[in-house]
């Protein structure tokens, strides 16, 4: 029986993946009488969303609602993280963080469209996209209930532990799945990348298969023997431009997606610091937004003041934290941005990146906000004042000096 306290409609962050079609039924089970509508962003995932409103309808879902979100996905999420260069642990390049962000404030928007008064996600309660949906559902309408099945006692109670008794469940109710326990990767997929958890990736000892386990990409065995040559156009830290000619911001990722993942760029494979505390392995392909770093920091090093270069590596550190831990809408993170678009105000050019066997080298750049003085780079000593250095030496190092003639030279 229904309890007054229960959620009278939900709107599911539905992927057709195994959890959300799962939970589906499940929820109806659950909170009886409760509707649910089956939310589905489209991310540029490829082929996944095919048939996905069937789908949820026969896994239980009462309305369902897909909305493209590329372009805003790709231009008000990607092109943000890619002016601040914002990696997680120097290596992820944030493919699911910032996306969750995303989908979550579409379910709210959706929530008030469908006058719903709850949202609910698939994710575990051992991973970070719970906290990445949950906070943003906090941030952006704090008084929607959150619904989270893994983390319901009720769930574990019927069964529901891990993705095998997932697809027992799914099996025993008749519910239309992919996934089979021989084919049990755990992958997220979109415009900026895919991930790759489970299975011999959860070994740390072991070397992922790369031939069952990449689908952006080739193994670099398999890349071609010969280089190719990519150049992209940024104006104000946005990418405008691949090989001149002019795309909107997805079709740009989309585009070097394409090309990077022929020749093996931007696979990494990365043991990494959960936000919940503990390590978890995964291989990510991020083929399009590896060239995009590439080409972007090489403009940024033509343009940028040192000082202001230095700090602004230092808060991409922190900016890449903020959105690995789904702080996307933390005012740290909105003040960050406007530091980082107002640095990029003049990465404005053309670079140069080649790709061969899994490397995206940047290998030129041209900006008419270039800080580059060939004359002042040169070895030429004509036309340059070679005693100032003497003084500046002389202040700088006075520190120094004072502290060695006095206290003596520290021992090894």
């Amino acid at each position: 029986m229904a309890k007054s306290t229960d959620p009278k409609k939900i709107v599911l962050a539905y992927s057709g993946g195994l959890d959300t079609s799962v939970i589906l039924p499940w929820l109806k089970k659950r909170y009886p009488g409760v509707k649910l509508v089956a939310f589905a962003a489209e991310l540029g995932q490829g082929d996944e969303l095919s048939g996905i409103e069937k789908k949820a309808y026969a896994s239980g879902a009462d309305e369902v609602i897909v909305k493209d979100l590329r372009k805003e996905f790709a231009e008000q999420y990607c092109f943000p993280m890619l002016r601040a260069q914002a990696t997680y642990e120097l290596d992820y390049m944030l493919g699911t963080s910032i996306a969750r962000p995303l989908i979550a404030k579409h379910q709210v928007l959706v929530a008030k469209q469908t006058k719903a008064d709850a949202v609910g996600h698939g994710a575990t309660g051992k991973g970070n996209d719970q906290v990445r949906f949950e906070l943003t559902y906090k941030a952006l309408a704090p008084s929607l209930k959150i619904i989270s099945p893994w983390k319901d006692q009720a769930f574990i109670d019927d069964g529901l532990t891990d993705r095998e008794t997932a697809i027992d469940y799914a099996k025993a109710h008749n519910i239309p799945i992919d996934q089979t326990k021989k084919k049990i990767y755990s992958r997220d997929r979109n415009l900026w990348h895919i991930s790759h958890e489970g299975d011999e990736i959860e070994h740390p000892d072991r070397e992922p298969d790369w031939k069952r386990c990449l689908v952006m990409s080739v193994p670099v065995e398999k890349a071609p023997n010969k280089a190719e040559y990519v150049e992209v156009e940024f104006k104000a830290g946005n990418p405008i431009a691949v090989n001149g000619k002019k795309l909107e911001g997805h079709d740009i990722i989309a585009t070097l997606n394409a090309i990077g993942g022929k020749h093996a760029v931007g696979t990494t494979v990365l043991v990494e610091n959960r936000l919940v505390g503990m390590k978890s392995r995964g291989v990510y392909e991020t083929p399009g937004g590896t060239i995009l770093y590439q080409a972007h920091k090489a403009l940024e090093q033509l343009t940028l003041e040192r000082d202001l270069y230095h700090q602004k590596q230092q808060l991409a550190l922190k900016y890449g934290e903020l959105t690995y831990y789904g702080q996307w809408f933390h005012p740290l993170r909105e003040a960050l941005q406007a530091f980082v678009d107002q640095s990029n105000q003049v990465v404005t050019g053309t670079a140069k990146v080649k790709l061969y066997k899994g490397s995206a080298l940047a290998v030129g750049a041209s900006s008419p906000k270039s800080l580059y003085d060939t004359k002042l780079a040169s070895f030429t000593m004509s036309g340059y004042d070679i005693t100032a250095a003497r003084g500046f030496i002389d202040l700088l190092g006075l520190p120094m000096q004072v502290r060695g003639a006095v206290q003596g030279v520290p021992k090894d």
